[in-house]
């Protein structure tokens, strides 16, 4: 993840603990894909074989990871949109 939006130099890391919200949202992401890739694999293959399950839910958690992590954090920001107000001249305004 960029330390600051390559757009508008927004710095993503505002204050620790800030994206901790984001883990639930990165997690409600993993559950709707194991949820739906499990219920496509039972669909299409109609395995009874647990291992198969596994692989392809394991898989798909380590695949998605990346963008869970990136995409949970935006929706974190749009859904604290109000909250988070970009001020180009901030920096500038502390070294004064």
């Amino acid at each position: 993840m960029h330390e600051h939006c390559p757009h508008c130099g927004l710095k993503f890391e505002i204050e620790p603990g800030y994206f901790y919200a984001a883990m639930y949202v990165s997690y409600a992401f993993s559950v709707a894909q194991v949820v739906t890739l499990g219920l496509a694999t039972a669909f299409f293959t109609a395995s009874e074989s647990p291992w198969l399950y596994i692989a392809v839910l394991f898989l798909a958690i380590f695949i998605f990871a990346p963008f869970n992590l990136r995409f949970s954090r935006l929706v974190l920001l749009h859904y604290l949109s109000p909250k988070v107000v970009y001020n180009p001249r901030f920096e500038q305004e502390l070294q004064k």
